[in-house]
Order: structure tokens, then C-alpha cells, then sequence
């Protein structure tokens, strides 16, 4: 009888034990889909980067600290309050297009590198357009935007991406400079 009981629990060990080994091996296989990589980390020391492809970790010693995606992302520019050379304020918004080029990097160089850029951007466009009066800003567009993904490219360099390019979306003037557009448009008729 007491042989009996101890094979019940030799078995159930078994089985625990091959269920831990089969868990192990299932949590250690990696898929990494095309346009991604992943970072990993051994023990909390960055490893490698894992390009697109199939993966077998290290169980319980690697894992999976971050996953970037390589394509391209846009990223919204909320409106903002920008003031011109002739104190003129203006609410403007954009949209900036972003990529991944440097999983590493994008991973240890910055802690958000989205929040980053966006705030660059807006920090960017206040300074462009500050130089300008209110007349030059709406013919200024494209130099704007270039002027923007130029500030953004230099300090980015370390954060792992790449601004492709931005776009200013909407330029509003107050109401009150709209009012007197229109009134100057129509004695110039």
C-alpha cells in the first residue's frame, strides 16, 4: 500500500515536472513579425535585438523588455498658442511622421521618445514662427516644416528615430485679425 501510494506521487511529479518543462519551452519561443524587433534583456542587462524571424530564449533568464515597431508612425501635434514677430498669436497644429531606426537606442537613450518628439516639435514651431510675422507664416509653410524636422533630427539623434517629416495641419489667427483680413479684402475689391 505504501508503495503504491509513493508511485501515485512519483507520477504526479512526473507530470508537474513535464508540464514545467513543457511551460518553459512554450514561454521561451519567440516570433518576431515582420517590421518589428525586440529588445531582451538577461537578467535585466540588455542582450540583443531580434529582427523579425523565430526566437528560442533563455527560460527564466531572457526576456522580452521591449518590443518596437519599425514602421512608420504619425504623431499628433495638438494645437498650440504661437506667437509671431509682430505679436500676432496663432493656434496652430501638425502632425509629425516618425520611425523607428535604432530598437536600442529607442529603448535606453529616452524614456518616451513619442512624448519627446512631440514636445520638440512644439517647442520648434513656437521658435520658427516667432521669427516671422503674421503675413509670412501662411507662405512660409513648407520652411516651417523643414525647420521643424531639422530641430527634431539633431536632438534625436541619440533616442533611436528618425522624424521623416511634419506637416502643419491648421494655422487659425484670432477672430478679431480674421475680421480685419475680410474688411481689407473687401475695400481692396
Amino acid at each position: 500500500m505504501f508503495t503504491s501510494i509513493l508511485s501515485i506521487f512519483a507520477v504526479i511529479a512526473a507530470i508537474a515536472l513535464l508540464l514545467l518543462v513543457f511551460f518553459a519551452f512554450w514561454k521561451s519561443i519567440v516570433i518576431v513579425p515582420q517590421r518589428h524587433e525586440y529588445v531582451i534583456e538577461r537578467l535585466g542587462k540588455y542582450r540583443r535585438t531580434l529582427e523579425a524571424g523565430f526566437y528560442v530564449l533563455m527560460p527564466f533568464l531572457d526576456k522580452i523588455a521591449y518590443r518596437r515597431n519599425l514602421k512608420e508612425q504619425p504623431v499628433d501635434i495638438g494645437s498650440q498658442a504661437c506667437i509671431t514677430a509682430d505679436n500676432v498669436t496663432l493656434e496652430v497644429d501638425g502632425i509629425m511622421y516618425i520611425q523607428v531606426i535604432n530598437s536600442m537606442q529607442s529603448a535606453y537613450g529616452i524614456d518616451n521618445y513619442h512624448f519627446a518628439a512631440s514636445q520638440l516639435a512644439q517647442t520648434s514651431l513656437r521658435s520658427a514662427i516667432g521669427k516671422i510675422s503674421l503675413d509670412n507664416t501662411f507662405e512660409a509653410r513648407e520652411n516651417l516644416n523643414q525647420q521643424v524636422v531639422e530641430a527634431i533630427d539633431d536632438a534625436a539623434q541619440n533616442w533611436g528615430i528618425k522624424v521623416l517629416r511634419y506637416e502643419i495641419k491648421d494655422i487659425q489667427p484670432p477672430r478679431s485679425v480674421l475680421d480685419a483680413m475680410e474688411k481689407q479684402m473687401q475695400a481692396e475689391r
